[in-house]
C-alpha cells in the first residue's frame, strides 16, 4: 500500500448514528470503503489500532465489527500479515454480444425508468486510474443510477466514467438516453467489450437505501470493466442487482 492511500484512510472521517450498535457502524464504515473501490481487492485495510484511532472506538468494537464482515466474505485475516480485502471467488468472462442492461431490458419489451442519483467529478485514485487507464488524480466521472420497473428498483448501476475516453460526458442527461448510446455519439466509436466478475454480498446502508432494502439483503455485484472497440476502457463499476428482484441468465454453445 503506497504513502498516499494510508494517508487518505487516515482523513476517514466517522460519523456515530444514535441508537445503533458500534460495531454495526464499523462494519458498515468498511464495507462502504471496499464498495465504493477506495480500499481495493487484494489490499490491507488499515491495522486494528489504526482504526481505532481513525473511529475513536475501543479494539473490542473494532474486532467485532471486522469480524463481522470476515463471515460475510469481504475479508479475510492472514496471520502475521494483517486483514485484507478478498478477491471474489467466481469469475466469468463476458463472451456474448455485449448490451448494456437498458439495452437488454428494451429487447425483452420490459418498459423501465432511470432516475441518476449522483453525478459528479472526482479525482482518480490509483485503482481508478489503473483501471481507466489514466493518470491518479485525473478527473473522471463518478456516476450512480437506479433502474426502476413499475416503480421499484431494480439495479443499480455505479459507474467510474473516462472523461479522455468521452469528453463532455458530465454534460449529458443520464435519465433519458442510455450510457453506451452516450458513448458512442461523444466517442465516435462503438463499445466492443466488457469483462465482469459476478460476486454474492450484503448490500449494505448506502446501497440498500438507494434500492429501498434491508442493509443485510443479499445481492449480486456484477464489477465490470467496459471497453470501446479500440480497446480503450472507458467505464468500471459495478451493476447491483437484489436476489429477490432479478436474475441473470445466459445461453452458451459448446464448441466441439
Amino acid at each position: 500500500m503506497t504513502a498516499t492511500n494510508k494517508a487518505e484512510k487516515k482523513k476517514s472521517t466517522f460519523d456515530r448514528t444514535e441508537g445503533e450498535l458500534l460495531y454495526v457502524q464499523v462494519s458498515d464504515f468498511v464495507r462502504e470503503k471496499i464498495y465504493s473501490k477506495e480500499w481495493g481487492v487484494d489490499e490491507p485495510i488499515p491495522s486494528e489500532h489504526e482504526l481505532m484511532d481513525m473511529l475513536d472506538l475501543s479494539r473490542g468494537t473494532v474486532q467485532k465489527g471486522i469480524r463481522q464482515l470476515v463471515d460475510e466474505g469481504l475479508l479475510v485475516q492472514q496471520r502475521g500479515r494483517g486483514t485484507f480485502v478478498t478477491q471474489p471467488i467466481m469469475a466469468r468472462p463476458s463472451s456474448n454480444r455485449l448490451l448494456s442492461f437498458g439495452e437488454s431490458m428494451s429487447r425483452q419489451g420490459i418498459e423501465y425508468q432511470t432516475k441518476t442519483a449522483v453525478c459528479r467529478i472526482e479525482q482518480a485514485n490509483m485503482a481508478c486510474a489503473e483501471n481507466l487507464q489514466i493518470n491518479e488524480g485525473d478527473d473522471y466521472l463518478y456516476l450512480v443510477r437506479v433502474r426502476y420497473v413499475r416503480r421499484r428498483a431494480v439495479m443499480l448501476i455505479e459507474s467510474h466514467l473516462s472523461l479522455t475516453a468521452c469528453p463532455g460526458l458530465e454534460k449529458e442527461n443520464f435519465d433519458r438516453e442510455p450510457l453506451f448510446a452516450i458513448v458512442e455519439r461523444l466517442s465516435g466509436r462503438s463499445v466492443g467489450r466488457s469483462e465482469m466478475v459476478y460476486s454474492a454480498r450484503a448490500v449494505g446502508k448506502t446501497r440498500g437505501a438507494l434500492l429501498d432494502c434491508d442493509e443485510h439483503a443479499p445481492v449480486l455485484d456484477l464489477d465490470q470493466l467496459v471497453f470501446l472497440e479500440d480497446g480503450t476502457p472507458f467505464e468500471w463499476g459495478s451493476v447491483w442487482l437484489p436476489a429477490n428482484r432479478c436474475v441473470i441468465s445466459n445461453e452458451t454453445r459448446r464448441v466441439m
